[in-house]
């Protein structure tokens, strides 16, 4: 059943040194708060696995926490690069970073697979792609009714998965609006989930089409934090801090202006910091 409890605890219970984890969202509701935690907490020797890695894979890799990342795209979205990351993986610093490129679609396909409890995923893809030269992961099977050669990776299970959500009702099931991504699919392949949410309520009511509920038995641990995907954005909550991210650049271009950030705004901020940083962006009600 679902625990409610601080985020420091969820973070402390469910990730350890050595796991493979991911930090998911697609452009809105990604974890701030939980990967801030994650920093704050010191882990070491991940495998940080996302779709599109952008300012807290950049943030994580910088602070020396990641051995290896798996994803489909890293960049500051409508920025440019992530300079944290580069740096790793031209000069390794802080430390040598192993890389596994994909695509979207053999991301999101290989987390379907591990919710079913497959070995790896077949599907149509990396055609006329050189990515295959590089990942010995990208592999190609025959279709045993028709011959036809696909795409074949390995079913991604992360130890733990962390999302950020609108809604979590009393019983703990959890409420995703908007842009869903891969939220749902990396929830229902992880061995153990944690969920940030906006606030929690008696019940969901007003349930439309362009949602997902996942119910409590999919979640391990769920943490109130206000404001915990900032600065991207939580539909129906508040907007995208366009200028954090052109922000982020500067910081993160510098290794020492990239440390004195993350000390004063990580480090030594915790969770109830995140709805003060979104009080401007907050739509009327």
């Amino acid at each position: 059943m679902t625990s409610f409890m601080p985020l420091e605890r969820a973070v402390a219970e469910n990730l350890k040194d050595g796991d493979t984890v991911a930090f998911e969202g697609f452009t809105h509701l990604i974890p701030t708060a939980a990967a801030h935690e994650a920093i704050r907490q010191g882990f070491k020797d991940l495998t940080l696995v996302r779709m599109t890695p952008d300012l807290i894979y950049d943030q994580m890799i910088g602070m020396g926490m990641a051995k290896k990342l798996v994803f489909s795209y890293a960049g500051n979205p409508g920025v440019g690069l992530l300079r944290r990351l580069r740096d790793a993986v031209e000069n390794g610093y802080p430390r040598p970073l192993e890389i596994e490129e994909h695509s979207h679609a053999a991301m999101a396909n290989a987390y379907e697979a591990s919710a079913a409890g497959l070995p790896c995923a077949i599907f149509r893809g990396y055609r006329g792609a050189g990515l295959a030269e590089v990942n010995p992961n990208i592999r190609s099977v025959a279709c045993p009714f028709t011959g036809e050669t696909l795409a074949a990776v390995p079913a991604l299970r992360p130890d733990v998965a962390f999302i950020h959500a609108q809604k979590a009702n009393r019983r703990g099931d959890v409420l995703v609006e908007g842009i869903i991504g891969i939220q749902k699919e990396v929830v229902l392949a992880a061995k153990r989930a944690v969920v940030t949410v906006e606030e929690v309520v008696d019940d969901f009511a007003g349930l439309h089409p362009n949602l997902t509920v996942l119910p409590s038995w999919t979640v391990t641990a769920i943490a109130v934090v206000p404001g915990g995907s900032h600065p991207s954005y939580a539909h129906g909550y508040y907007d995208r801090d366009n200028a954090a991210y052109l922000e982020w650049d500067r910081i993160a271009a510098d290794r020492e202006t990239f440390r004195a950030w993350m000390q004063e705004n990580v480090l030594e901020k915790g969770a109830d910091a995140f709805a003060a940083r979104v009080a401007h962006l907050r739509k009327a009600a």
